[in-house]
């Protein structure tokens, strides 16, 4: 038990079954510059304390060199610096709970290690769990619930939430409940970056999550920063506060994996060059239900379905305001125009219904755009072009 705060402390170790408390709110441990935090081993329990290292540091990670995490619990954490607990090595089986953990600040754009895919690296996050075993017999655990980091206009820098297994065809991670509240991020990408992402809540390569439920707001700041981003298997995924990035190419939501149930409950705005609000790369989604869709800058469609998907619904409208540039599409640079929706060859939909319309601001820039099978297609609000520049079409 920590009874005060302890400043410049060394790195902390707990041995198996040890468990570390605060006795009080003002409990905490500020490390020694340059070091990492507490080393969790096997059942070990961190409860209502206080942790802060270098924001590039680990506040909370794990030794590797143990067979199992057993029961790994944080609970009512405060920490600035990254959490990142990682099943590599000998590390083949545990569980991981997490409740209340408020990362105020963290910077995961040093990590090297980093989940590759459709020519693109995605980077750690300020909260990092892995299952980085390639065989497929091993399976981690997890109950995630009230995660936040970074703070409105001072973000965590890289992914701010990462959930991921070892792959497509590898060690899995099964995750009962991710429940974020407010999340704040900035990958730190260098313009003209294309192969590199990250996400502000990312569910990567062999994560299989039973329910993701954004409790608050999710907002990204910087290049490639999607906002909410699948590549896993999500049986139900809703976000209960507003869905937002800044950045170009920081798309609303991306699906590259399988969501069975997507319901956004509140409006997805973006305003980066190329942003687009809902895509659909690979994978399918069989619900997908949102309240609006708004993008501001060229580029950025409102809509882009590129895969065979269910129903498709959206409750108060879809409203672009730009024009054509480049953006990122799958690790390449393409030129797209603000198209409200799109549905690009191999691209297509059981049903689609969208009240509210259909309207574009930009010059030349068609409402929709359909290269693919819509079985069942319902407008009320009709079509809008409020752009010039139709006569060059």
């Amino acid at each position: 038990m920590v009874q005060d705060a302890l400043t410049n402390a060394p790195s902390i170790t707990l041995s198996p079954g040890q468990s570390l408390r605060g006795a009080d709110p003002g409990s905490g441990i500020m490390f020694a510059e340059g070091r990492d935090g507490v080393q969790l081993s096997t059942d070990n329990r961190i409860h209502s304390i206080r942790l802060q290292t270098s924001v590039e540091k680990r506040a909370i990670f794990n030794d590797t060199s143990v067979a199992s995490l057993g029961r790994i619990e944080v609970r009512g954490i405060i920490v600035t610096g990254r959490v990142q607990i990682l099943a590599r090595d000998k590390v083949r089986s545990g569980h991981v709970d997490v409740k209340d953990l408020d990362i105020v600040s963290a910077d995961a754009r040093g990590e090297t290690d980093r989940p590759q895919g459709y020519g693109m690296a995605v980077l750690q996050g300020a909260f990092t769990l892995w299952n980085m075993q390639q065989d497929t017999d091993v399976t981690i655990s997890a109950d995630l619930v009230g995660l936040s980091a970074g703070r409105d206009g001072a973000p965590v820098r890289g992914c701010g939430i990462f959930v991921s297994g070892g792959g497509d065809k590898a060690g899995k991670l099964s995750v009962r409940r991710l429940e974020p509240d407010a999340v704040y991020s900035d990958g730190g990408i260098a313009p003209g970056t294309p192969d590199q992402i990250t996400g502000g809540v990312f569910t990567v390569y062999g994560a299989h999550v039973d329910v993701v439920r954004n409790r608050g707001p999710v907002m990204t700041y910087g290049v490639n920063d999607i906002v909410l981003d699948n590549c896993g298997v999500v049986d139900r995924w809703t976000a209960e506060a507003k869905i937002t990035s800044h950045g170009p190419s920081g798309i609303g939501f991306v699906n590259f994996g399988i969501v069975h149930e997507l319901k956004v409950n509140a409006p997805i705005e973006t305003f980066g060059q190329g942003a687009r609000d809902f895509n659909v790369y690979t994978g399918t989604v069989d619900l997908a239900e949102f309240d609006r869709i708004t993008t501001h800058a060229d580029g950025a469609e409102g809509i882009q379905i590129s895969q065979p998907i269910g129903r498709l619904v959206v409750r108060r409208g879809i409203e672009t305001f730009g024009g054509t540039r480049p953006s990122l599409v799958k690790g390449k640079v393409i030129s797209l125009s603000a198209i409200g929706l799109s549905i690009k060859p191999g691209g297509s939909a059981r049903e689609i219904e969208i009240s509210g319309g259909i309207k574009t601001h930009g010059a030349g820039v068609a409402p929709i755009e359909q290269h693919g099978a819509i079985e069942s297609l319902r407008v009320s609000g009709g079509f809008l072009a409020a752009g010039d520049g139709f006569d060059k079409i």
